[in-house]
């Protein structure tokens, strides 16, 4: 099947192919703004509320932009697919420059933590949101928020290391072979999805199906909620009862809680 746009769309790409014109430039630009839409909404929903989602937009936007003036339209690639990886790029890197996480939301993470151990150590198995919430003094609506973002500042992190393990092999070595990885890290990340697939499966089927869904499937809370129908504030609890779950397993994928 050809990867090819319809006539019309493609007469506005070889117009700004040809010569950046500028009306060829913004049609483009109005038709792709559901992807950057779309990637907003889906990162919105871990990040802290003093994030506005016109900050997400403008810095999509920017990965929008660059899509188009670096696509190359004589590949067989779907410009969706491109585009998807730069708005993703542009919103993550905007937000890794940015102190995003306030002190406030790193302490009650900190005291979240503290009250999920004290739990897990007294009845010896993972604590329920509302469980943590009672032992934490937070309401159970803080603690999903929360670990939200939690989980989002540990992508970030994995992100930021693997961005910072890529500049510094570039600066070690003259040549590098990008087609043989690296045994150590092969092996280190074969043993992180060993012991990630292994908590998984401790998950409920509930648990499990959200997680796919989100990750893998990429739909957002709303989505997942129309398709097992449950409220999208049920999912996000869901989502996050199961991120208390895996935290351990995120923890040394990020080199915390005596990982590398």
């Amino acid at each position: 099947m050809s990867n090819s746009p319809p006539i019309i769309e493609q007469q506005f790409w070889e117009r700004w192919s040809r010569s950046r014109d500028a009306d060829a430039g913004n049609v483009l630009v109005e038709k792709y703004m559901p992807l950057v839409t779309y990637h907003v909404q889906r990162i919105a929903v871990g990040i802290p509320k003093n994030i506005s989602r016109d900050e997400l937009r403008s810095l999509g936007l920017m990965g929008l932009l660059d899509a188009l003036n670096k696509f190359d339209t004589t590949r067989d690639l779907k410009f969706e697919t491109y585009a998807s990886f730069r708005i993703r790029g542009a919103i993550i890197d905007g937000l890794r420059k940015e102190d995003w996480l306030p002190r406030s939301t790193r302490e009650k993470i900190k005291k979240i933590e503290s009250a999920s151990d004290r739990l897990e150590q007294r009845l010896l198995r993972h604590a329920s949101p509302a469980e943590i919430a009672a032992e934490s003094g937070y309401s159970e609506e803080d603690v999903c928020q929360t670990m939200n973002e939690y989980f989002f500042a540990h992508v970030l992190s994995m992100d930021e290391q693997m961005n910072d393990n890529d500049e510094n092999e570039k600066q070690t070595h003259v040549i590098k072979d990008e087609l043989t990885p690296n045994p150590e890290d092969h092996l280190i990340k074969n043993e992180w999805l060993v012991e990630l697939a292994e908590v998984i499966q401790t998950l409920n089927k509930n648990e499990q199906l959200v997680i796919s869904l989100f990750y893998k499937e990429e739909l957002t809370f709303t989505e997942i909620g129309e398709i097992i129908q449950l409220s999208t504030s049920r999912i996000s609890q869901i989502h996050s009862k199961a991120l208390l779950k895996l935290k351990t397993v995120l923890s040394k994928m990020t080199g915390e809680g005596g990982g590398k």
